[in-house]
């Protein structure tokens, strides 16, 4: 990635965001598809139906791997943006900070964090808001 802040901070995985989902959707269409055409015929309703249930279950199980391994991740920003707002200033953050207002200050530098993060809990910023007000952008690379 090239220099990363607000406008290209944005992580798209394309074999998930692009190829995956793209065949997860034609499957599920197409599936949807020879559903109709089974009941219509009376020919194959049962693997119709078994078909999409199978198409449907593997969508449900790429959306939680996505959804499961971001909460992990998040997780994680806290514990490590906790630590060092807490080696910066000798406290803990502010626990009125949300997990979003968290992970927006992640990209803050070490100057300005500490400032940051007191702005964000008395002015109730939202993460948009927080990455906006970056001056010098701390780059994560290994966001999934």
């Amino acid at each position: 990635m090239k220099k990363q802040d607000y406008k290209t901070h944005v992580r798209m995985h394309p074999l998930y965001h692009y190829v995956l989902l793209s065949l997860l959707l034609g499957t599920l269409i197409v599936s949807i598809i020879n559903l109709f055409r089974s009941l219509n015929s009376g020919d194959n309703v049962l693997q119709s139906i078994l078909l999409l249930l199978m198409v449907a279950s593997i969508i449900i199980i790429a959306i939680l791997v996505r959804l499961y391994s971001m909460k992990i991740q998040d997780r994680a920003i806290r514990a490590e943006e906790n630590l060092r707002h807490f080696v910066l200033t000798g406290k803990l953050l502010d626990p009125n900070l949300s997990n979003g207002q968290i992970i927006a200050l992640r990209f803050a530098d070490e100057k300005e964090f500490p400032t940051l993060s007191e702005r964000a809990v008395k002015e109730n910023l939202k993460p948009n808001e927080i990455k906006k007000a970056i001056v010098k952008w701390k780059a994560d690379n290994n966001r999934v």
